[in-house]
């Protein structure tokens, strides 16, 4: 049962993937008991009464003729659901919660719907396709519900995003991360953090799940023939989001205006909330259960190419692609969810189709067969300016490692690519040996116990 400190931390939180509240039962309580057969169909969750949409508890009086009839609402989800209904008493004003775990009888029906949790909302299946995705994903658990054992809490988070994900989502320094990890439903029955948790939270979640990782591809020209940068970006999910996005930008044409203010605005070539809204799709919707494939961005003179495992799920249609949303990982969807970066649930591919409409570009390709890809086409058809960008990058790089042993002449090449952010330890090490090939670097002493000389070029 929660306690008077659980409700006031779940309230500061806000609604979401898990949390629900209603200022007062509503008349048709049938609404309360498809949030419940929702709560149940997924990771499980708590409904708060008393509790209004800003988050304020009000309070709530509720008689024993209405508990009656709430609790006969309940029992009409088949099959049966134990639930826990009870107040708590916080600063003097009444909290009612319904509790609810994961049932481990899925699917739950209510009045023969069956009820999903798709974000902070509920959704209803309506269709057969539905259904049927609905039934495989309760066959195998959803992928990012299923527990990671061999993860260790107390040493694998990333402290430093943990800390920045509780000021995205506005939760209060006071509420402790076990306390938040709790609320958010992270950690399995059986006592383990779960893959979704591990792979939003996890300093490196590609240790436990070997796929969990985005490959970022240039070529020359317009065909996979000849590779020109290749990167492999892991940790946690919003850092692989954000280390992919600076790739682009280091690769991408980028125009800049001098707004009234005298501020700089960035224009890409292709709208940058384009990309956003593709690399977050595939996070939060690639089939984890795919141990053959990475998330991959392909560079090409004239496109790019954003592709993940797994094509549309099938509670989505063809017809409603766009306008819906059926995420194979509900908890990362969610979590996402409330650090801002999914603006509206269903809206991404909308939004992608509009950016690039009002940016006068030629409208995406969505291949959704196997592989789920999003196509930009590129207004850009000499081969010489992609060489020339890449040429370009390169030496911005150089001259940033550079930097880099001028004031740290012991750094590894961890080190530098962890303090650049945007180039693998293979990146510093090829750049290292170009840099040694022009002379412009040495190394003295041994290879764990030496240090970076930079040598004076006879122009300096």
């Amino acid at each position: 049962m929660l306690n008077k400190e659980d409700i006031e931390s779940i309230v500061q939180s806000g609604e979401g993937y898990n949390a629900e509240f209603k200022v007062r039962v509503p008349k048709k309580l049938k609404e309360l008991t498809e949030e419940i057969c929702a709560f149940a169909n997924a990771a499980g969750g708590v409904l708060l009464l008393g509790v209004d949409d800003k988050n304020v508890i009000q309070g709530l009086t509720i008689d024993n003729d209405k508990l009656s009839s709430i609790q006969n609402s309940l029992n009409e989800i088949n099959p049966h659901l134990p639930t826990e209904m009870y107040m708590v008493d916080v600063n003097g004003k009444d909290v009612w919660v319904i509790e609810v775990n994961s049932g481990s009888q899925k699917p739950y029906v209510l009045s023969g719907v069956i009820y999903v949790r798709q974000g902070p909302n509920t959704q209803k299946l309506t269709t057969v396709e539905q259904m049927r995705d609905f039934f495989q994903q309760s066959d195998r658990i959803y992928f990012d519900e299923a527990p990671c054992p061999d993860f260790k809490i107390k040493t694998g988070i990333d402290s430093n995003f943990f800390e920045e994900f509780r000021h995205e989502a506005g939760l209060s320094k006071t509420v402790s991360r076990e306390q938040i990890i709790k609320n958010l439903r992270l950690i399995s029955l059986e006592g383990s953090l779960k893959n979704g948790a591990v792979l939003f939270f996890g300093e490196h979640p590609e240790t436990f799940i070997e796929t969990a990782a985005i490959r970022c591809i240039a070529f020359e020209g317009t065909s996979k023939t000849q590779i020109i940068d290749d990167k492999i970006f892991g940790g946690h999910l919003l850092g692989q989001y954000k280390q992919s996005m600076q790739w682009l930008k280091n690769k991408l044409n980028i125009r800049y205006e001098i707004t009234g203010g005298g501020a700089r605005k960035e224009i890409w070539e292709i709208p940058e909330t384009a990309f956003k809204e593709a690399i977050i799709n595939a996070l939060s919707h690639r089939d984890y259960y795919d141990k053959g494939a990475r998330i991959t961005i392909e560079l090409f003179n004239e496109r790019v190419e954003i592709s993940n495992p797994g094509g549309l799920t099938n509670a989505i249609t063809l017809g409603e692609f766009g306008t819906k949303s059926h995420s194979r990982n509900p908890l990362i969807f969610g979590l996402f969810v409330r650090i801002g970066m999914v603006e509206q649930v269903g809206s991404g591919i909308g939004r992608i189709i509009h950016l690039l409409k009002e940016a006068k570009l030629p409208k995406p390709i969505f291949k959704t067969e196997g592989m789920f890809t999003v196509i930009f086409k590129r207004e850009i058809t000499a081969q010489e300016t992609t060489q020339e960008t890449t040429q370009e990058t390169s030496k911005k790089t150089s001259d940033r490692i550079l930097e880099v042993l001028i004031s740290q002449p012991k750094a590894t090449r961890k080190d530098i690519a962890e303090k650049l952010g945007d180039i693998s330890e293979d990146g510093v090490k090829y750049q290292l040996e170009k840099l040694k090939k022009e002379q412009k670097i040495k190394r003295k002493g041994s290879t764990k116990s030496g240090y970076w000389v930079i040598i004076k070029q006879k122009d300096d």
